[in-house]
């Protein structure tokens, strides 16, 4: 089975987590509608509810890598999967769970710009 996953962080190219995506297809950039806010968690980064668009990547993948994905992301304990709209139809996205240690604001909404 196909799904698409919208990436925001450490699974973006040139980022410490990428190689989980070798496997995948990259379909392009994607800006998100202004419903989020990106914050730093240090080594990586969480997406919270707010009033911020999130800059992230689009890619195909498979059951499998989406699998791998959410034992990464500790799903359903540390973040949860939602359906985001995207110009390539709907996509996985991680959405952090622990509101009480969404501290830092990335203001720009990319983990890229970040430092």
């Amino acid at each position: 089975m196909q799904h698409l996953v919208f990436v925001y962080g450490t699974l973006r190219r040139g980022e410490s987590n990428h190689h989980f995506l070798s496997e995948a297809q990259f379909l392009g950039l994607h800006e998100t509608p202004a419903e989020y806010t990106l914050y730093d968690l240090g080594d990586y980064p969480a997406v919270g509810r707010g009033h911020q668009s999130i800059f992230g990547e689009v890619y195909l993948i498979n059951q499998e890598i989406l699998q791998a994905l959410d034992e990464l992301e500790d799903v359903p304990v540390e973040y949860r999967r939602e359906l985001l709209e995207t110009p390539f139809g709907q996509a996985w996205f991680y959405i952090y769970q622990d509101e009480e240690k969404l501290n830092t604001v990335i203001s720009s909404g990319n983990w890229d710009l970040r430092l």
